[in-house]
């Protein structure tokens, strides 16, 4: 074989790789900084501040005596507070046995119960925080679409259109259009448009009404590709416009969508339009699990295309409220949707392949910041949400195992003994590596 074919393959690694470090580093760093400071506000001092494990490449002491220090290998990091023996946070006995009262409040294992379960909620609650403030920042960026209905910037389209940037749409196909937050009669206007490549609309125009033709405003765009979808692995690219179908021409999204869920997993045959040409592109579409609107899920086909209207529609600004408000419904929704999901699996409703491991989320995160920077800070969000939330599952070695211990401790007014702790936290450790291990097997055998 020839080298020289191994080096975009080699090239695309090392970015996987890069954007997986990157995201996994912003997410270990924010939570295992929620330990540290609210460890810090609770009276609990830091020996150590770690990004990564192994040989120390970096470190530097601050003015309270914690070092702070970047280590070889970027896959975690821990905070090692006064008197633990290692990075797990075990007891060193005998540093402990030679202080002070004083001196012992300061260590995780002197402090008062209140404040050692702070220390350990601050950690997934950081990773949420740090959802919500990543989704405000982008709700204030994308900010809101524009009443009236305004034409933004126009895209890249097989088809002649006589659209402008800043017309005003009044009308398409002689139908007024009704308000675009109204999201029922908005999707209810667009199902009822006839499936053809141009559309009459009337728009409003430097003060003038006109009537100019325009695209089918919801054609088979890709706005974005799914990672690890049909479509990522076919080659598809944002921007692609599918032609065809098996043949069959297509003009609205929804056409595409039939073909696909109607394909019953046979491979379909695309014309795709990109940069002016058109290609030929096949794939077969994965089966999929979706969420329904009553909590339930339904299995269909998918390729793995997010689509789009046919221009960007006019944006103005976002206030702050509002897209706080924003990120943390959507934060919620990320948390209710992972439970659901995580439930459905273990009853057996939906395929347990929607469980991903570390070598899939490796591959998400090199495909989401091979889209753009705005759908590679979504990923970190939605990875930061995924930790916080696992973190806070009852399993000892687990934050959420620590509370609970904690919790035993203030009702019973002492800790549970160390061998019952011993036991546990074995029997958490096995739990986490089998559950680390089922989901590195669905990575490299789930279709």
């Amino acid at each position: 074989m020839d080298i020289t074919q191994l080096i975009p393959q080699f090239g695309g690694l090392l970015y996987t790789l890069l954007a997986f470090v990157v995201a996994l580093s912003v997410i270990v760093a924010i939570h295992e900084y929620g330990h540290y400071i609210v460890g810090r506000w609770t009276g609990i001092e830091a020996d150590v501040f770690s990004l990564g494990f192994g040989p120390v490449i970096w470190s530097r002491y601050d003015k309270r005596g914690t070092r702070w220090q970047i280590a070889a290998l970027p896959f975690g990091g821990y905070v090692k507070f006064k008197g633990d023996a290692n990075a797990s946070g075990g007891a060193d006995l005998d540093a402990l046995s030679h202080m002070s009262k004083e001196e012992l409040r300061h260590t995780m294992n002197g402090a008062p119960v209140w404040a050692r379960a702070a220390t350990v909620a601050a950690g997934p609650l950081f990773n949420f925080a740090l959802t919500i403030l990543l989704f405000t920042g982008i709700y204030m960026v994308q900010g809101k679409v524009t009443e009236p209905f305004t034409v933004g910037e126009l895209r890249a389209l097989p088809v002649a259109q006589d659209l402008r940037e800043g017309d005003v749409i009044l009308e398409i196909g002689g139908e007024p259009l009704p308000d675009f937050t109204d999201g029922e009669a908005f999707g209810a206007f667009m199902e009822a448009l006839p499936h053809q490549p141009v559309l009459p609309y009337t728009v409003e125009r430097a003060g003038q009404v006109t009537e100019v033709g325009g695209p089918y405003v919801y054609p088979p765009i890709a706005t974005q590709i799914v990672p690890r979808s049909a479509a990522y692995e076919a080659g598809l690219e944002p921007g692609d416009i599918i032609l065809a179908i098996d043949g069959a021409q297509a003009y609205a999204f929804e056409q595409l969508k039939e073909k696909v869920e109607g394909s019953e997993g046979a491979p379909l045959a695309l014309t795709v339009w990109r940069d002016g040409a058109e290609l030929a592109i096949e794939l077969t579409p994965k089966r999929t699990d979706e969420p329904l609107p009553d909590g339930g899920y339904h299995t269909v086909y998918r390729i793995g295309i997010i689509g789009g209207l046919a221009f960007e529609p006019a944006t103005g600004m976002v206030g702050p409220w509002e897209a706080f408000s924003g990120g943390v419904q959507r934060t919620w929704s990320i948390v209710t949707g992972s439970l659901s999901g995580l439930w459905n699996m273990v009853v057996g409703n939906i395929s347990s392949c929607n469980l991903s491991g570390p070598i899939g989320i490796a591959q998400t995160s090199g495909a989401m910041a091979s889209q753009g920077g705005q759908s590679f800070i979504t990923f970190i969000a939605v990875l930061s949400t995924a930790v916080g939330l696992l973190n806070l599952f009852p399993v000892p070695v687990l934050d959420g195992g620590h509370l609970v211990f904690h919790a035993w401790e203030a009702v019973r007014g002492r800790p549970p003994s160390d061998r019952a702790l011993n036991v546990m936290m074995s029997i958490g450790l096995v739990l986490i590596l089998g559950l680390m291990a089922f989901a590195l097997t669905n990575d490299l055998f789930c279709p």
